[in-house]
């Protein structure tokens, strides 16, 4: 378990500095913490606490990924990880900016956004499958 929290604190913080550095050279057409506003919460707060609550939100996600992916390491990390960071990144951006469904609503989906995302899902289904391997491997001796 420790290994599990230690992967989704660096996970969740590598995401975090990528989503600012992506908004910070407009790579991304939203505010990671624009939800704020528009959910109302956390709208007094500072900046601070408000990136610090968004990356323990990625830090959960990136724990509950890891548990219950490190189950499925008979299916390649490379595959699910592209095919999940596909999903959640389209998902995600489709339903921030809001995009009607048409063809041409494709070319406003960032890729570096998707890139970032299918890295460290990758870090994360790989670690997992490796210690579950271990684990394994434990077991049996």
């Amino acid at each position: 378990m420790k290994v599990a929290i230690i992967t989704s604190i660096v996970s969740a913080l590598v995401l975090a500095l990528c989503l600012r550095g992506l908004q910070f050279f407009h790579l991304i057409d939203w505010n990671p913490i624009g939800f704020y506003k528009k959910w109302e919460l956390f709208e007094d707060s500072s900046k601070l606490f408000q990136w610090s609550f968004l990356t323990f939100i990625l830090f959960l996600f990136g724990l509950f990924l890891y548990i219950t992916l490190r189950y499925v390491h008979i299916i390649p990390a490379v595959l699910s990880s592209f095919l999940l960071g596909l999903i959640f990144t389209i998902t995600l951006e489709w339903i921030v900016l809001d995009l009607p469904l048409q063809s041409a609503s494709f070319k406003k989906l960032s890729i570096p956004f998707m890139v970032v995302v299918i890295c460290l899902l990758r870090f994360l289904l790989e670690t997992a499958n490796f210690h579950q391997k271990e684990h394994t491997a434990q077991k049996g001796n």
